[in-house]
């Protein structure tokens, strides 16, 4: 059964939040990229519930979603993608992966300009750049 996910694409000031990693494995080798924030939806729990938690719990905000911008599905997972607006709060490292950071798993919050998107690791690209269209050429 595949994994599905919700995740949440939160642009703001020409930049779209990112979640940074840093993972030093056991061979020495260390593999840096971008995620967009979201998780895993529980049992009994909607895509949009998925996504607005999971957002509260990593980034320690409150968010609304402005609308759905599609999913990528490979052999293990499906991630569904949402375009969201901070309403509460300002982004700080929370739950599991401030628990978890360390020096050999590192997480930070970065907020990336659109302009350098193409210059960093980071999965759907496409959906970052479709909610950074429909947010910058629909505002009068």
């Amino acid at each position: 059964m595949k994994r599905i996910s919700s995740r949440g694409i939160i642009i703001e000031d020409g930049k779209v939040y990112t979640m940074f990693r840093r993972k030093i494995k056991e061979d020495g080798t260390i593999k840096e990229y971008y995620v967009i924030p979201g998780g895993g939806v529980l049992e009994n729990e909607t895509l949009e519930e998925a996504v607005i938690r999971e957002i509260k719990e990593e980034f320690s905000v409150d968010v609304k979603i402005e609308g759905y911008l599609g999913k990528e599905e490979d052999e293990n997972s499906i991630a569904h993608f949402f375009e969201c607006s901070i309403i509460n709060g300002i982004p700080k490292l929370g739950g599991e992966e401030l628990e978890r950071c360390t020096q050999s798993n590192y997480y930070e919050i970065r907020p990336i300009p659109i302009e350098k998107l193409d210059k960093i690791d980071i999965f759907a690209k496409d959906k970052i750049m479709n909610a950074y269209h429909k947010t910058y050429t629909s505002k009068p």
